[in-house]
């Protein structure tokens, strides 16, 4: 009987703590492994980007990105060596802007 609840004690806690430290999908490597610019968390669009719902190119796109879009870039999610994904959020008024606007989504580096 102790055995148990100790078993289950054990299993509960594991299941409460451990996946804090993992991202859906598995682990990442950080973003300071990319030399995306000066400051990584910060990226400028240097060119017409879609903005997707999820990292897959047969996702949803939510919209194209102007020239010159600053995004602040949340985590990464390496598909493979060829294909990285961000996570990205648009610099936006929260306060004044509309609260039904995209602001958040992925890009394809």
């Amino acid at each position: 009987m102790m055995n148990n609840m100790l078993k289950n004690i054990c299993l509960l806690v594991f299941a409460l703590i451990g996946p804090i430290t993992l991202p859906a999908g598995g682990i990442q490597k950080s973003l300071s492994q990319y030399n995306l610019s000066n400051n990584p968390k910060e990226i400028v669009v240097s060119s017409y980007t879609s903005l997707y719902s999820f990292p897959e190119i047969n996702a949803t796109e939510l919209l194209v990105l102007d020239l010159g879009t600053t995004l602040s870039v949340l985590r990464n999610w390496k598909v493979s060596e060829s294909e990285i994904w961000l996570r990205v959020e648009l610099a936006s008024n929260k306060f004044l802007d509309n609260p039904n606007k995209i602001s958040k989504g992925w890009i394809k580096m």
